[in-house]
């Protein structure tokens, strides 16, 4: 059977399948950016905090991914709970960084400035600095989400959802007919969506990022 043949065979169980990956990376992405910007507000400020932060989440993307998920079954089980809290934790780094980057690089005489007319802290952050920092966090959530569209593969090896599990029926099956076929859909559908979901982002970043600011 060619690969043509192969998808138009199996077009429904890939599409449901690449459905699912994206929701599982799209669901993670959004934990990890409210946690990776929490994080980065609150050590900013720091130079110890925030190399701690940084240091903490680099540690976490040392640990490979296989062994992530399977010192995690036993916690949690199989299935979705170990996919998204390992894609959340991989996806902290990029978005805790550029967080902090972010932060620190805006500029204290607008900040003085909204200090000056009456704004809270809260308001400053709020209304001064995160949409400042906006460009740089953007930045590392498309950097975090290409990493996880990659690592969301290995979630088929505790039963999770996915391209992986196309993958890994090709590779348990290697030498049969089909196996290239499956091992190519799941691979090919991945990067297929790596590429729409950083379309997006750069159409995000044209509608959030003022003129300005992008130059």
């Amino acid at each position: 059977m060619s690969f043509w043949e192969y998808l138009g065979n199996r077009h429904q169980q890939l599409l449901t399948d690449a459905y699912q990956h994206a929701s599982a990376v799209f669901q993670c992405m959004l934990l990890a950016t409210l946690i990776g910007v929490l994080l980065g507000v609150v050590t900013y400020r720091s130079d110890w905090a925030g190399n701690l932060a940084t240091t903490a989440t680099s540690t976490i993307l040392t640990i490979p991914s296989l062994a992530m998920i399977g010192l995690l079954i036993p916690v949690v089980g199989l299935g979705v709970p170990p996919t998204v809290i390992a894609l959340t934790l991989y996806g902290l780094l990029p978005i805790v960084r550029n967080s902090i980057v972010g932060l620190r690089g805006v500029d204290p005489s607008l900040v003085d400035a909204a200090k000056g007319i009456g704004m809270s802290r809260l308001m400053r952050l709020a209304r001064v600095e995160l949409p400042l920092a906006w460009p740089p966090i953007l930045t590392g959530i498309r950097v975090s989400t290409q990493m996880l569209m990659g690592i969301a593969a290995i979630a088929a090896y505790a039963s999770g959802p996915g391209l992986g599990n196309e993958i890994f029926r090709g590779l348990a099956s290697l030498g049969s007919k089909n196996a290239l076929n499956q091992v190519l859909s799941g691979t090919l559908g991945i990067i297929v969506l790596a590429l729409l979901f950083d379309a997006a982002y750069v159409l995000v970043g044209r509608l959030t990022i003022p003129r300005g600011i992008r130059v």
